[in-house]
């Protein structure tokens, strides 16, 4: 029997059969029919990874399937270090090199040439890594870097020399060793000041065809907000950022850095800080500041869907909402807020979810809204949930302890319901099973279980594996 006498759902079978088959080369497939061939080459191009090698020949081998390209991993490896610079000395071997920086900008000014060239017909997301393979051999042997899909590889890890015996870190790295790995992307150079650097951003084309840029937590090298500024600028039709970058090492340099992320805050913005231990001179958490939260607040009016994880104190947050405010587009919020917490007080709880009730009063299409906390040993969701039009609402209380949602948040909370044309609501209040061991914030985003991405999955799999990997633990 030949292909085309097969009845339609079993070709399908076959197809997906082949698809699913991660060991398997397709391309020789592609030449079996046409449907094969669109078949195959839908899938194949979908998903790009692309590194420096392939950059050059990149825009004439994809010249007519770039239609079908709908993610671009762009992953930029910078130059290969030794011991010898692995926590380095002296200044001159301090920072990002003048080689890997003209290579970053490089690869920048020919993928922007070639995308700039691109119809804007469809939606492509553009995913950005920086890093060098040597981050993961010295102190920080849990790093990973991979695209935006997960694996679950994890073994034990011997290095004396840099604090790693039996698969534990027992000695933490030098100011200057995690210097080497976290540092700043053209912090000093190529370009000799701040307006030089502003030139060279804006003489990079247009590229409509991004519509969406992630910047996910496994990228330890940092940029500057004012550099991101002027990246995203690039791309008119942008509508989604995911950012997920980690925190300063010292609360002086975090404090600046919350103070320059003032001038990002103006689109679709995803935004996570994974954090990992620190030094003398670094706070054990990340402390959101009034400035920074009243900027995704203002910055809020424009969005559809905004998290904010750890940066915006959610107190700051809904103090800052002018009650002539209103949020049109608004269809879900998330945010973190240390309040949430057992030892917290119940009348600043109280106070904190009746003032997000009244910013949920001015979203008339929200269809959802969390309020989070988590770390290590603590894990706790507040969600409003409106479940349709005749239908209750939902309000959860999901955590790591028991806590009962007083009248007035109910009462406070049915009128938003009530408002937009929703029966009262349900209450639901759900705490953890004692057997869930909450290790780090990661696991508690993993046990909450979110209606809303707080942070991409991969990433989530990354801090989850890191923690196992740094304390030893093994399954």
């Amino acid at each position: 029997m030949s292909w085309s006498c097969l009845p339609a759902e079993i070709r399908v079978l076959v197809l997906e059969a082949l698809l699913q088959d991660d060991g398997c080369s397709l391309a020789g497939f592609a030449i079996v029919s046409r449907e094969w061939q669109m078949t195959i080459e839908l899938h194949n191009f979908a998903h790009i990874n692309l590194t420096l090698s392939r950059l050059a020949d990149f825009g004439p081998m994809i010249h007519r399937n770039r239609a079908l390209v709908r993610y671009i991993w762009l992953c930029l490896e910078l130059q290969e270090y030794d011991c010898t610079q692995c926590s380095p000395h002296g200044l001159e071997m301090m920072g990002i090199s003048s080689t890997d920086n003209t290579l970053i900008t490089t690869a920048f000014q020919d993928l922007f040439s070639m995308l700039s060239t691109w119809e804007p017909n469809s939606n492509l997301l553009l995913d950005i890594s920086v890093h060098s393979p040597s981050d993961s051999e010295h102190w920080f042997k849990y790093l990973t870097f991979e695209p935006d899909i997960t694996s679950d590889e994890c073994g034990q890890i011997n290095d004396h020399q840099h604090g790693w015996i039996a698969g534990s870190q027992n000695s933490t790295p030098s100011k200057a060793g995690i210097h080497k790995v976290f540092d700043e992307i053209m912090g000093e150079g190529p370009f000799n000041s701040g307006e030089e650097e502003d030139q060279w951003w804006q003489q990079l084309p247009l590229v409509p065809e991004v519509t969406g840029v992630l910047l996910r937590q496994q990228n330890c090298q940092r940029w500057k907000p004012t550099a991101l500024a002027q990246m995203f600028a690039r791309f008119p039709r942008l509508q989604e950022i995911c950012y997920e970058p980690w925190r300063e090492w010292c609360d002086i340099q975090q404090e600046w850095t919350d103070q320059s992320f003032r001038s990002l805050l103006n689109r679709s913005l995803l935004y996570a800080i994974p954090f990992m231990g620190g030094f003398s001179g670094c706070s054990s958490i990340s402390i959101p500041t009034s400035d920074v939260s009243y900027a995704v607040a203002k910055a809020s009016l424009k969005l559809e869907c905004l998290s904010a994880s750890f940066i915006v104190g959610t107190s700051y947050f809904f103090n800052a909402c002018d009650p002539h405010w209103k949020w049109p587009n608004m269809t879900s919020l998330t945010l973190t807020s240390h309040l949430l917490t057992p030892d917290e007080s119940l009348i600043e709880i109280d106070n904190m979810l009746q003032k997000a009730a009244a910013v949920a009063m001015k979203m008339p299409n929200l269809t959802s809204m969390e309020i989070w906390n988590g770390r290590e040993g603590l894990a706790m969701l507040f969600r409003y949930q409106p479940i349709g039009e005749g239908q209750p609402a939902v309000l959860t209380w999901r955590g790591t302890w028991q806590f009962t949602l007083r009248a007035p948040i109910v009462q406070a909370w049915e009128a938003v319901a009530l408002k937009h044309c929703i029966h009262k609501s349900i209450i639901v209040e759900e705490v953890l099973d004692a057997g869930v061991v909450v290790k780090s914030h990661g696991d508690a985003i993993h046990h909450l279980k979110f209606l809303n991405l707080v942070i991409r999955p991969v990433s989530l799999h990354q801090i989850r594996m890191e923690h196992r990997i740094r304390e030893g633990v093994h399954d």
